[in-house]
């Protein structure tokens, strides 16, 4: 196959507090065929998640950061449209974290192929099925150590993670409450993702009071994606041996400045707390057991979700930064390209 021309996303320069769309660029970059055990790929959809954020940073974590002029990374499927490479076939839909570009060549290895068997769109692979359901299932289940039955109490709730966390809870049969930014999200999760209780925290006034009046008995366990005034009144409201399971801290990504600790963090010690924050990275042993229980809930109609969809990879900047003012429902995708049958 003959060079194709491909957009991709570039870091312009390192943000500082909130990202602006200065901060990226979009320029064309002819991609080569394949060589021996390669395979060229055409992304079809691709992921912007908070986490990214961090990447943009200039310092170490558990992955590195972004360099200026160098297309961003991040989840994406595509589909093989020439291969050398005993790993994928031309036609085979395939994930990578090769997002913020149209398309690229990799190693047969780096990609892994999508069973598509399951019924559910591919897409599904980058929020319920992906990373965000595997993230929500691993910080509940095995950070947040839930019982049945127990309270739970989850920031950010219809967000990717956020409403899949709430559906599990669900599933084992918990008292589930959470917030969201407005009506129409807490709308959608009572009456749709089918939690207890949900609190739109830019208006119930005092939300340390809103939950406790939505939970009176307490949480038992706390699923964190939010920080500042989240984190306060989840730790005024847990019971005692109550678990925190600390996903993200969103409100606080942009932050120029560090902010001080919430002032209550004393309960950890008298209501014998644990606090654990934790990375997906390090839980992918969970994987089989993700795969088969999200299945069989979906299967049951006890997993619903929602997605907000950019069209074209110049929207990608767009759909990052509305992750931040609350503009998505749900799972927050880009459509790269058309899904063309080879």
């Amino acid at each position: 196959m003959s060079n194709v021309v491909s957009k991709e996303v570039q870091l312009a320069r390192r943000p500082e507090g909130m990202p602006k769309l200065e901060d990226f660029q979009v320029k064309e970059v002819d991609i080569a065929a394949p060589g021996d055990g390669e395979v060229l790929v055409r992304n079809i959809w691709m992921s912007v998640d908070p986490y990214m954020r961090g990447r943009m940073y200039d310092r170490e974590s558990y992955v590195p950061p972004f360099q200026i002029g160098a297309p961003l990374e991040g989840g994406a499927i595509g589909q093989v449209i020439a291969s050398n490479s005993d790993k994928a076939a031309v036609g085979d839909y395939v994930q990578s974290m090769l997002g913020w570009r149209e398309y690229f060549v990799a190693k047969g290895e780096e990609v892994q192929k999508v069973d598509t068997s399951s019924g559910v769109p591919i897409q599904a692979f980058l929020g319920t099925l992906g990373m965000p359901g595997m993230t929500a299932y691993a910080g509940l289940l095995r950070i947040g150590e839930l019982k049945d039955g127990e309270t739970v109490f989850v920031s950010a709730a219809s967000g990717a993670v956020g409403a899949i966390v709430c559906q599990i809870a669900k599933a084992k049969g918990c008292f589930v409450v959470g917030t969201a930014g407005s009506d129409e999200k807490c709308k959608w999760l009572e009456e749709t993702a089918g939690i207890d209780k949900a609190i739109n925290y830019k208006t119930c006034g005092d939300l340390t009071e809103a939950v406790r009046a939505a939970a009176p008995k307490g949480v038992d366990v706390y699923f964190e994606n939010v920080g500042g005034e989240h984190l306060t009144a989840a730790l005024e409201n847990m019971r005692p041996m109550g678990r925190l399971a600390m996903c993200g801290m969103i409100s606080q990504y942009n932050d120029t400045e560090p902010k001080p600790g919430p002032s209550n963090l004393i309960y950890m010690v008298g209501k014998s707390l644990k606090m654990q924050g934790f990375i997906v990275s390090n839980h992918f042993d969970l994987l089989p057991d993700f795969i088969r229980d999200m299945t069989k809930w979906i299967g049951e109609g006890k997993i619903k979700w929602e997605e907000t969809v950019e069209d074209g990879i110049e929207r990608a900047p767009n759909a990052f930064l509305n992750l931040f003012t609350g503009g998505n429902m749900g799972k927050m995708l880009v459509k790269v390209g058309p899904d063309k049958a080879i």
